[in-house]
This record gives structure tokens, sequence and C-alpha cells, in this order.
């Protein structure tokens, strides 16, 4: 697939222009562009259907777009990627349902997580070296599980599960987080402590957050970018949008 030049006015972690896709006549995304500063969290809002998996699986390799241009760090052409392929470049993926390992501890799920992939048998088997530790313990503490790290991840609460999903992403060195609803299912107390936590991953990271839950996004603190039928509708900050008559129209409510 041929891309357009890009003419960069300023660096860019990810840069997606004129992304077209189509399922059977529907047209998920319509013409979409977008582009996030390295370093930045973008909350991405809109109702059912505006398109906000499909293109998710664009960035990372699930889906072909139909058309348009899709860079990761000004560079790397994502169209030519597999999955795979993309999150070694440095992009991770966390769904709205956890996926962790119930029956290994929050230890051992991070341990498995860590780049390089190994199995489960593996990474049981497997003696981390100090670098490694060191680099477990930091996640440990940044997620808030040092006290719980023998603890079996199926009794965990749910944000706790969460969190540690999260964790296991950040053990692959991601560069750009593509997080899916993280808030759902949460308390407001760990909706809160969530917001906190992806405000300290923005130090280092450059985060993509679909969500629903208004109370978190406004904690965020971010750029909102919202989406309808496939295409930005409105971009600001969450004041500017909450404001937009078509947001209102199309996705708040009156």
């Amino acid at each position: 697939m041929s891309i357009a030049p890009k003419h960069i006015e300023q660096p860019s972690v990810l840069y997606m222009d004129g992304v077209s896709v189509s399922f059977d006549g529907f047209k998920a995304l319509n013409s979409l562009s977008m582009c996030i500063e390295p370093g930045e969290m973008r909350a991405i809002i809109g109702p059912n259907g505006a398109g906000k998996t499909t293109m998710m699986d664009v960035i990372t390799g699930k889906t072909q777009p139909d058309c348009g241009t899709v860079l990761f760090n000004d560079q790397h052409d994502l169209t030519r990627y597999d999955e795979a392929a993309v999150a070694n470049l440095g992009i991770g993926r966390k769904f709205q349902k956890p996926s962790v390992i119930e029956s290994l501890t929050v230890f051992e799920n991070l341990e498995m997580s860590l780049r390089g992939g190994r199995s489960v048998w593996q990474a049981l088997r497997h003696r981390l070296t100090a670098e490694q530790q060191d680099k477990l313990d930091h996640i440990l503490a940044l997620i808030d599980m040092t006290a719980r790290l023998d603890t079996f991840a199926g009794n965990l609460s749910h944000g706790q599960k969460q969190w540690l999903e999260i964790g296991m992403l950040l053990g692959q060195q991601p560069q750009l987080l593509l997080i899916d609803e993280p808030a759902a299912g949460m308390t407001d107390e760990e909706t809160m402590k969530t917001a906190e936590l992806f405000k300290t991953l923005a130090q280092h990271h450059s985060l993509m957050v679909v969500e629903h839950d208004m109370d978190f996004i406004a904690a965020l603190e971010c750029r909102v970018t919202v989406l309808h039928e496939g295409s930005v509708l409105a971009e600001g900050s969450l004041a500017s949008v909450k404001a937009n008559d078509k947001v209102i129209d199309v996705y708040l409510g009156r």
C-alpha cells in the first residue's frame, strides 16, 4: 500500500491520515485523521459504532485499512505489519476484559510478560537477572501490587486485575499504550486510582484511552477526541467537547 508523504510539523508517535475501513459496505472508519505526540495521553470517546475498536484494530495490525496513512514514530508504516510485529515495534494493547492467568500469582503473571515472550513453563523455570528483577519490582510498585506479589490473580478484585494486566503490558516496554475502557466495572475509588496511574504512565509513555466514564476522563486531564461515524467529530479539552453542539446531539444528549 502506498502512503502519501507526510509533511512533519512536529514529531508524532502516532499519525493517521485519511484512514478508511469498510465491512460489507459499512464504513467503520471514514477518512479518519488523528495525531498523537510523544508523551501525550489522549482520551477517545464516542457512541457505539463510532469506529473506536476498528481504529485500534488498524493501529495494531489486526485490520488492514482500505486506504490511508498510519505511521508510528514518523517512520513505521503500520499497514505493513501484522499484530506481532506491531507489538514488537513498541505498541501495547489492553482489551476491556482482563486476560491475566488466574491460576498464577501476580509475580508469575508479570514474569511471563517480560519482553521475549516465554511460555508459562519457561517463565516458571527461568531465573531472573538482576535487571529483570529491578524492572519487575518497579512495575509492582507502580501498580501498587508489591504486597500482593504472591497472591493468585484469581483472588484479585476486578480493578486489581486491570492494574496487573497494565503491569504486564509495561513488561513489554511499549512506547504507545492502547487501553480499552479501563474504568468499566471499577469502584469509584479504583477508577480514581487508575486515573492517577495513567497520569504517572504518561510521564514515560504515550497513551490512547477509549472510555465512556466522563468522571474518569475528567480525572485524566487530557485532550479528548470524539469519534462519530468513523471520523473525528470534535477534539479539544473535555470542557470544550462537552459544550460542542454536535457532540451533545450525537453522544452526550441534552
